[in-house]
């Protein structure tokens, strides 16, 4: 029993001896550095290193691109190319599967099995679309109530602008139309050619209700009349009217000009709108 002890005793003298780690300058024997060490201490710090080294190590080769050195990982563009060659490849099978499709019920047109004037059934067919064509066919009441409906509905906006017309327009300018009403074209105006300076009129009663410049359409005036009738005059050379004033029809409220960046020359660009829709002048005025 003293034996062990003196064993215990001995080996925690020799973990815990302090040692001296001096160092000196060889010419001089000047020290230079020194430090108290023990065994025990010796191991601590280097197990403390060496585990420190260890994650270092681990987090190095998770996070970063190394890992893809290391045999067993694969890269990240590796993967992404992967990805999209898997997404090309059923992409392929959906348009095999379809081509096969096509192919089997080509296949009775090419052996002489279905009438050449079946073809067209074969791309329906080939994508699997089964059509009952026999609800296709209009019963006697639902083609007149179609065709009612679409004489009712057929340039509405036109028959209802003429329904309403209750006020009498009057020519803001007499001359060439150089562009027409195209709706289809989106110019939904009446272009009318004339000199500079030659007096617009306003096309009915009505008050002001914007007077200014815009960088597209220059010089531009926009007049509210009865039954929400609204008339708009662009490319002017002068404004005589500023926004709110009254106007009577006939009224001179600006002139000719050649203003924004669209224009194409001296001319009105004259519109007309009713409910919020755009509607043809030339059926409400005679600008000759």
């Amino acid at each position: 029993m003293a034996k062990k002890n003196n064993k215990k005793g001995k080996l925690k003298e020799k973990l815990t001896d302090k040692y001296r780690l001096v160092v000196l300058n060889e010419d001089t024997f000047e020290e230079r550095f020194s430090l108290k060490l023990s065994r025990l201490n010796v191991f601590v710090l280097g197990g403390f290193f060496s585990i420190l080294l260890i994650a270092s190590t681990i987090l190095l080769i998770a996070f970063t691109p190394l890992k893809e050195y290391i045999p067993g990982y694969s890269s990240s563009a590796l993967k992404r190319k992967a990805a999209n060659l898997t997404f090309e490849a059923d992409s392929l099978k959906t348009k095999l599967a379809i081509l096969e499709n096509y192919t089997k019920a080509l296949k009775p047109v090419l052996t002489g099995d279905i009438e050449p004037d079946n073809i067209d059934s074969i791309q329906v067919e080939a994508r699997h679309r089964l059509i009952d064509e026999s609800k296709l066919d209009a019963s006697k009441e639902d083609s007149i109530f179609r065709e009612k409906v679409e004489s009712e509905t057929r340039f509405s906006i036109q028959k209802n602008a003429q329904s309403n017309v209750k006020i009498v327009f009057f020519a803001p300018l007499n001359g060439t139309i150089s562009q027409s009403f195209d709706a289809s074209a989106k110019h939904f105006a009446v272009d009318i050619t004339a000199k500079t300076g030659t007096p617009i009129k306003a096309t009915a009663d009505g008050t002001v209700i914007f007077s200014g410049w815009t960088a597209e359409t220059g010089y531009v005036i926009i007049l509210k009349h009865a039954k929400d009738y609204i008339s708009v005059y662009k490319h002017n050379g002068n404004l005589l009217k500023e926004q709110g004033d009254f106007v009577k029809s006939g009224e001179v409220i600006a002139t000719v000009g050649s203003t924004g960046e669209l224009t194409t020359g001296p001319h009105l660009h004259f519109e007309l709108w009713n409910g919020g829709y755009s509607v043809n002048p030339t059926n409400f005025i005679d600008f000759k």
